[in-house]
């Protein structure tokens, strides 16, 4: 049915109905424009007047069809054409006055003008707002949980991965990025904190209400996104029941609407580069303190790098192969890299159906050097091909079919072990061993394969030959088919709706490597007379000139998901009631599962329901449970209930507020309380704690039979104890909050919280050895707490037509302790600093470093360290039970948590006629992060999980320029004494390499022009906009070795710092 209510819901008119008011405007006898050509006309003429020509445009810059424009104060006028045009005698000192319903009211002053562009506001009625909640919308005003949504423009920066532009964007979000590698570039986010140490603790994502994972998130494209809401306490998540306990990202993808196509098509490219490299001291430098670090050791130690040797380097006609100074970063990485997107999409329909077809692609490479040395190359690329169709298709008045269909497909090529670990290699490759390659010698004149540099035994890191040696393809495929069915059941009772849907997920990865092994080199002999040398070969029989192939892993994955759902929305008067009732089952099945217990489907369902009540806009109650059943439980703890309950008052519609109501136009008080389960307590193999495990071919637990040991048979050994009481983890969620709004500008909305996680799973530390166990013994036990406080602020304002301002941040602290945690008893052993009780879920505990040791007196008068030999100019750590003897009894709780307590965000956006421009900031602060010393220790060989290579690793700037030695006994430099191996008294986590995690960055800054509406409607377009944009492009922290946000080990792919051109046409 047509309303003047869903007439301004719609915010603007289709097509054809602005032909249909156009042509009953010029038709009807009696309305505005009959009036005007009488009694306005004449008035007019009597003054001088003359002919204004305007062009009506909404916020979109979509033309605004059938708005009535008027002289202020004056009867009569006219009504905007089909593009929004239109023309009317005025005097000079006129006001025009231009309306549209759903649209402010402009008041535009015509002296001294012939003609105008004006753009009409939306009328931002909160009676008639609706916010997605679970399995529903809501009108704005009636949601009393906690719910933040963005506006999908915010999320679009110069990333293929949604989920890079998360950080700072939304009160209650945390999160942070630890990698800028294409493909492996998702950032880590949490709701409201970290709230559990169980083993699932990020948030559940649906993705038009399907279950997916963070991976599909990354995926989806900004300019396909319809809303964007995130759900943090127990009303908003509790119809979820065992999902929902560490909130909901809820995302629903645009659809089509009635009308002509409209298409839009955006293309941009840009220019990536690392936000921070490190500093890799120079290869004298590098020689000089590497020999430091034997003598300084062993006094009677064998440098590795004579005089000679040092000296023949820094000659000027030096032989670059002979004697190498290689620059790993830069013979392997380029400064910067170049990527490409497209996105298409168009939507439009008439009364039956409706459509919204889109298709993205999107090009991300690598900083991968690639210099014609194979003929492959082997730089990172990822192509990323989206496409997206919906068809909402009316079979009659009252039923409605939508049927939804989502492909991702992504081409990978690469390096076989990925831009992340070659990163790694080069950090730890030495810079004067030898070359990346040599030019061949006359014996080698010829030969089918690169001369690779190395030493004796050809197991030295040559991360060159190792980036160009080979590549891997992978290939990933995710598909989505939904279809629903919904139909209005008013002919029963009015407000009564019924839906059905239905969706299929099928997903497959594959991967296959081809690569050979490097042909390594030394030099056996040089004659500096004749600058030629002679090369050895040090694997002639184990290197290869052909590509070899090997299979990587293949996933295949299925899922199948059904939901049944009954919606009643009633007013009676002055109430308006509302009753949900939802019933859900999935099922997921791998192709690949690799055991018995996985392989087996995956399966649960549950019924939710909820129950809403409000009186006369003013008072507002809603009850919401899930009622959930689990496979993983025993049949006695299989069923979970999950209630939750809510009030809301919204004070400003109280009759004694309007006095004040110009000021303070808004203020809502609400409080929510509520239980929300979590069932992903564990991992796929540990699906079915009610039943035990076994293994029946424990090599451990074998015997052999006889005196030959030929006979040796596996034993059986226990994995997994029963435990059918083992039941759902649960979290008690309170919410406090307000939302208050000032002079019909500024929206503040503030949340207080408070969450208590109970039955988290925990191993039993309190079993006696005599009781013989063989595997850990599990059970409910953990209990934890957070809470915290969560802000955003929205300012919007319009200082005429051409001028306007937006301004908008938030604010989140949110801090979680142990309550109780199965733990030795430490306070009985004298060790209450121990406990991890009463601290954060992310707690570090450590050693206090109080400084390095000076001297031989200092080491001998200090307590005995137990990390094995230390020498003066090693750490001191501080004694903290004075048993005199530092061990583990003196870990204590260090630092801040590592997961950021505080974060933050804020922007400002202005537009002056056709221009605008917007920044934003973002960052955290109150975290802690450590160094992990032992990774970037010089010279050293540290431990890797990337092959059997020898290591030697770089010698950072930063160690070069402060580290301690006999000459400079600085006890508090950087570096304690040099080494080439690793002295475990330095490796401890410690306050010594504590660093703080906060920081604050320039997170986008972008720049557009709009080309004007007379302009580009010549070439049949409504709208062409040209833009430049940014992001990481500024960082304040006090750490400068890498960027901050890495984290501990930034010797990783580095994140990126983009710049962005692009273009968006529609039409």
């Amino acid at each position: 049915m047509f309303t003047m209510t869903n007439f301004a819901k719609r915010g603007r008119l289709s097509i054809s109905w602005r032909a249909c008011i156009l042509l009953v405007g010029l038709c009807c006898p009696f309305p505005v424009v009959s009036s005007y050509a009488t009694d306005s006309i004449t008035e007019i003429q009597q003054n001088k007047t003359k002919k204004f020509r305007g062009n009506v445009l909404d916020e979109a810059g979509a033309p605004v069809t059938g708005a009535t424009v008027q002289i202020q104060g004056k009867a009569g006028g006219v009504i905007t054409d089909i593009d929004g045009n239109f023309t009317i005698e005025v005097g000079e000192s006129d006001v025009l006055q231009i309306t549209f319903i759903g649209l402010e009211t402009q008041l535009v002053p015509v002296r001294g003008k012939a003609s105008m562009k004006i753009v009409m506001k939306e009328l931002r009625d909160e009676l008639e707002e609706v916010t997605v909640v679970a399995f529903a919308k809501q009108k704005k005003e009636s949601v009393i949980g906690s719910i933040q949504t963005v506006k999908p423009a915010e999320l679009k920066t110069p990333s293929s991965n949604l989920t890079t532009s998360l950080a700072g964007r939304m009160a209650g979000v945390i999160a942070y990025q630890r990698s800028g590698e294409p493909g492996k570039d998702n950032a880590n986010f949490f709701i409201r904190g970290v709230t559990t140490f169980g083993y699932k603790k990020d948030p559940l994502i649906l993705l038009d209400n399907v279950e997916v994972s963070s991976d599909d998130l990354a995926r989806v494209q900004p300019d396909d996104i319809a809303s964007f809401s995130v759900l943090k306490d127990a009303t908003s998540t509790a119809l979820y029941g065992a999902r929902g306990a560490n909130g909901v990202i809820l995302v629903t993808t645009k659809e089509g609407k009635e009308g002509k196509a409209q298409v839009s098509v955006r293309v941009e490219n840009s220019f990536s580069a690392p936000t921070k490299m490190i500093d890799i001291a120079d290869p004298i430098s590098y020689m000089r303190l590497n020999n430091e670090a034997v003598l300084t050791r062993d006094p009677q130690g064998v440098i590795p790098y004579p005089e000679s040797k040092i000296a023949n380097t820094m000659a000027p006609n030096r032989n670059p192969y002979v004697y190498p100074t290689v620059d790993w970063m830069k013979e392997m990485f380029k400064d910067y890299t170049v990527n490409q997107r497209v996105n298409f999409n168009v939507r439009g329909g008439g009364s039956v159906a409706t459509y919204y077809l889109a298709g993205t692609f999107s090009n991300d490479t690598g900083l991968l050097k690639n210099d014609g040395l194979n003929n492959f190359n082997s730089n990172i690329s990822l192509k990323k091909y989206n496409i997206l169709s919906t068809f909402n298709i009316h079979l009659t008045k009252t039923t409605e079919v939508k049927v939804r269909f989502q492909a991702d497909f992504d081409d990978y090529r690469g390096p076989v072990d990925g831009g992340n670990i070659l990163f790694d290699h080069a950090i730890h490759a030495s810079p004067v061993d030898f070359p990346k390659y040599y030019l061949p010698d006359l014996q080698n004149q010829g030969v089918g394969h690169p001369l690779f540099g190395n030493m004796e035994g050809a197991n030295h890191i040559n991360p060159y030959a190792i980036m160009t040696s080979g590549y891997k393809d992978y290939s990933r495929t995710n598909i989505s088919a939904q279809a629903e069915i919904e139909q209005n059941l008013d002919f029963i009772t009015e407000g009564l709706t019924v839906q059905g849907h239905f969706s299929t997920v099928r997903r497959s990865y594959f991967d296959v490597s081809r690569s050979y092994t490097p042909y390594y080199y030394k030099i056996g002999f040089y004659d500096k007379e004749s600058d030629n040398y002679v090369l050895q070969a040090l694997n002639p029989d184990s290197g290869t000139e052909y590509l070899g192939y090997s299979e990587g892993p293949k996933d295949v994955y299925t899922q199948i998901y059904m939901q049944a759902k009954a919606n009643y929305v009633r007013k009676f008067g002055l109430h308006d009631v509302g009753a949900l009732l939802v019933y859900q089952r999935k099922e997921e099945l791998l192709g690949n599962a690799g055991s018995v217990i996985k392989s087996l489907p995956k399966r649960n369902q549950g019924i939710s329901g909820r129950m809403s009540y409000g009186y006369d806009s003013r008072y507002f109650a809603e009850f919401n449970f899930g009622y959930n059943g689990s496979e993983r439980f025993a049949q006695n703890e299989r069923y979970g209930f999950f209630p939750s309950i809510g009030g809301a008052w919204m004070l400003s519609n109280e009759a004694f507020w309007r006095p004040i109501e110009k000021v303070a136009n808004k203020l809502k008080l609400k409080v929510t309380y509520g239980l929300v389960g979590n069932d992903a307590i564990g991992s796929d193999s540990d699906r079915f704690f009610y039943l035990s495990n076994m293994n029946m071919n424990s090599s451990g637990r074998g015997q052999v039979f006889g005196t030959n040991w030929g006979n040796y048979k596996d034993g059986i050994s226990t994995v997994r104890y029963p435990n059918e009481f083992i039941t759902w983890e649960v979290a008690k969620k309170l919410n406090i909050g307000f939302e208050l709004g000032l002079f019909n500008s500024l929206d503040v909305q503030f949340d207080y919280f408070r969450e208590d996680r109970s039955k988290i799973l925990m191993d039993r530390s309190f079993i006696p050895t005599t009781m013989g166990l063989e595997a850990s013994v599990r059970a409910n036990v953990g209990e934890a707490a957070s809470h915290g406080v969560d802000l955003s602020v929205n300012y919007n304002h319009w200082f005429n037509n051409k001028i306007w301002l937006q301004g908008y941040g938030n604010f989140t602290y949110a801090t979680s302790e142990f309550k109780v945690a199965d733990e030795p008893d430490y306070a009985a052993a004298g060790l209450p600093w121990r406990s991890r009780v009463g601290y954060s879920l992310s707690q570090q505990w450590g050693y206090i470093a109080e400084r390095l040791f000076v001297d031989e007196a200092d080491i001998a008068n200090s307590p005995v360290q137990s990390f094995g030999t230390y020498l003066p100019g090693d750490i001191k750590y501080k004694d903290i039970n004075k048993d005199g003897k530092i061990s583990d009894a003196d870990l204590v709780p260090i630092g801040y948590p590592t997961t950021p307590e505080i974060t933050y965000g804020f922007g400002l956006s202005m537009g002056f006629k056709n221009w605008d421009i917007s920044c934003f900031f973002q960052g955290s602060a109150r975290s802690s992060f450590f160094i992990d010393s032992e990774q970037i220790a010089p010279f050293n060989n540290p431990p890797s999980t990337t092959g059997s290579y020898t290591r030697k690793t770089a010698l950072f700037q930063a160690i070069a320029d402060s580290y301690w030695s006999e000459e400079h006994r600085d006890i508090y430099a950087f570096w304690p004494r040099l080494s080439t191996e690793s002295i475990k008294n330095n490796t401890q986590v410690s306050t010594w390499w504590m660093r703080d995690g906060s920081f604050m960055r320039l997170k986008s800054l972008e720049l557009g022009y709009s080309f004007p509406q007379q302009m580009i409607k010549k070439i049949h377009l409504t709208k062409l906009r040209l833009y430049a944009n940014g992001t990481n492009l500024l960082t304040f922290s006090k750490f400068k070795l890498w960027d901050p946000e890495m984290g501990g080990l930034g010797v990783g792919y580095p994140n990126q710092r983009v710049i962005n051109l692009g273009i968006q046409v529609d039409f």
